[in-house]
């Protein structure tokens, strides 16, 4: 059950609010840095991440279908606003995994029970 619209519009509209002000900061979390496919316009998505030996893993809660993820791929790359920092990625990548070994144990558990199986892979510029 990965997260509805309507949560989906609630969290644009209100949380995301609230967690463009420390995504960039806060343990667990970043801001995607991404352009429109077709606008070109600049957007900046709160999501959660996590590092991997190589880059990054986003857990996809909306789904591999969230046009932040469509935008991201179509371009190949994109910038996270990481502990302050603005890191460079590349070679963006969607994943299903069943297990999802790349997330912390507590954030699989939780993970598990809204059935999130996708993931999106970065890898460091």
């Amino acid at each position: 059950m990965v997260l509805s619209k309507r949560v989906a519009r609630f969290n644009r509209v209100a949380t995301n609010q609230v967690l463009k002000h420390v995504a960039g900061w806060a343990p667990g979390f970043a801001i995607v840095v991404h352009k429109g496919r077709k606008s070109g316009r600049e957007f900046r998505t709160p999501v959660n991440v996590f590092r991997t030996k190589d880059g990054f893993v986003v857990a996809l809660t909306y789904g591999p279908a969230a046009d932040w993820v469509k935008n991201v791929l179509a371009a190949g790359r994109c910038t996270l606003v990481f502990r302050r920092k603005n890191v460079g990625v590349h070679g963006a990548e969607l994943v299903h995994d069943e297990s999802r070994q790349a997330m912390p144990v507590p954030i699989r558990q939780v993970l598990g029970l809204l059935d999130v199986h996708d993931f999106l892979l970065l890898k460091r510029d």
